[in-house]
């Protein structure tokens, strides 16, 4: 090459490097520039889909399928603001879904259910997530096809409202025939309804923490609404100073009495009052009239073990 040629050579920009695509399928390797070109990739089979880090400002409405959107990082693959079909950033309905890793943060919509996640059909699990700063954090449920949602190692933190619409929201609001289990997971800053919301036969609430310290217009903490057993211990309550409702931290039972509540176990869990908390809530109120066992509760002073209503 003359020495001219070779200067030329030397000084032409290098070609850019192909960018990898931020959401692929860990089964074939195929790579998609948005989430729901690799939803509708995978139609009706089983996938994985791996989201690298970033701030998508996308949506995906999942209608077959059994599909884990799982974070190459987790906490680092960020979905905010665009809700598919005015409901969510997924909106589930496939066979079966999984979430693992991946934050939703900043939803609203027009009635007042802007989620992270909205399950329509087929179970739920969901895993090392976060939900924030929305009118709700995952909302469904209610078909036949949704019969168990589990939610571990998960945040839910400033979500919830009752002023912009008839009707209030809550961190978690779920209609299931079946099973609900939350573990490891913990539920901070509320901003109206209650933190978790269950119209579910069996339940499973353990090892969370409810810090409504911060939390303001809030409700219960949670809301058996139409009843139903299971198991809620060894959770943290604290209660908080600015709700709308403080006259119970465990509701059982409010609206009706669809699913059976004997032998619902609530048992060592920590309940306290956060300093200027109004005193004197109940920790279990129960309208179900059932045989609820309470054992080995430690509760704070000002707080009642249960009511009866």
């Amino acid at each position: 090459m003359r020495p001219l040629a070779l200067l030329l050579a030397l000084a032409a920009p290098a070609a850019a490097e192909p960018q990898p695509a931020p959401f692929v399928i860990a089964e074939t390797g195929q790579g998609f520039a948005t989430i729901d070109d690799a939803v509708t990739a995978v139609r009706d089979g089983t996938a994985t889909i791996l989201i690298a880090p970033g701030v998508y400002r996308q949506c995906t409405v999942q209608t077959g399928g059994r599909i884990t959107y799982k974070a190459v990082e987790p906490g680092k693959a960020i979905f905010e603001r665009e809700a598919c079909e005015g409901k969510a950033g997924f909106v589930l309905r496939g066979r079966g879904s999984a979430i693992d890793g991946v934050v939703f943060r900043n939803y609203s919509v027009s009635d007042g259910n802007g989620a992270g996640v909205r399950i329509e059909m087929g179970d739920l699990t969901v895993t090392n997530s976060m939900f924030l700063d929305s009118q709700e954090g995952i909302l469904g449920g209610g078909h036949e096809t949704v019969r168990r949602i589990t939610i571990d190692r998960s945040t839910f933190s400033g979500l919830g409202q009752c002023d912009e619409t008839v009707d209030c929201s809550h961190s978690i609001y779920l209609a299931v025939d079946g099973d609900v289990t939350i573990t490891r997971s913990r539920f901070e800053r509320g901003t109206g309804g209650h933190y978790v919301k269950l119209r579910a036969r069996r339940v499973n609430i353990t090892d969370s923490s409810f810090d409504d310290s911060a939390g303001r217009k809030t409700n219960y903490m949670i809301d058996l609404c139409e009843g139903g057993t299971g198991l809620i211990a060894r959770n943290v309550f604290v209660q908080g100073r600015a709700k709308e409702n403080h006259s119970g931290l465990i509701v059982i039972a409010a609206e009706s009495r669809t699913y059976p509540s004997n032998g619902l176990r609530v048992e060592e869990n920590t309940a306290t009052l956060a300093p200027g908390a109004p005193t004197n809530p109940a920790f279990v109120a129960d309208l179900s009239g059932s045989a609820i066992a309470l054992r080995d509760n430690r509760l704070g002073p000002g707080i009642r073990a249960f009511e009866r209503r």
